[in-house]
């Protein structure tokens, strides 16, 4: 389908951005990115990477292509103000989705909040910056950023 993001794991190939972050914090249980089946946060963990997909995306895309979303009975989202009231709630018991545990969710979560509070797609409301903050400010996502002005940098000469 030409997806981007696609991972190729040996034979597996892997789509779907929720889908990949599932996978390689499953991969890699040493990093510690994914509470391990049977842990009491495993299923709140998943609940958030499949908001995200199910509910998030398609609320944010409907509002910034200004279509009316589908009857709430319908919506995989209900309506663009409940979806967001239930991830800044969620965000305000922080600092991260899952309490004090950083995990691939925050990975996925902060990365997409930076990029969609910079297109203004969502309003910043301040439990959304402080956790963009907080997230950014991880040295890994230091590094990742200035890894990938590098790999840009090297694409453009």
């Amino acid at each position: 389908m030409g997806k981007v993001p696609a991972l190729k794991h040996g034979e597996a190939i892997i789509t779907e951005q929720v889908a990949i972050y599932i996978y390689l914090a499953d991969l890699y249980p040493d990093a510690g990115l994914a509470p391990k089946i049977g842990d009491s946060l495993r299923g709140p963990y998943l609940r958030w990477m499949a908001f995200y997909g199910s509910s998030f995306e398609p609320a944010v895309v409907d509002r910034s292509q200004k279509r009316e979303p589908a009857p709430q009975a319908m919506s995989p989202y209900g309506d663009f103000d409940t979806m967001f009231k239930t991830l800044t709630d969620q965000l305000a018991k922080g600092p991260y989705l899952l309490g004090d545990k950083f995990t691939a969710l925050d990975v996925l979560w902060g990365t997409a909040l930076t990029w969609i509070t910079m297109y203004q797609l969502v309003p910043a409301e301040p439990v959304i910056q402080a956790y963009i903050d907080r997230v950014n400010a991880r040295p890994a996502v230091a590094w990742a950023k200035a890894k990938d002005a590098e790999l840009a940098a090297a694409q453009g000469s």
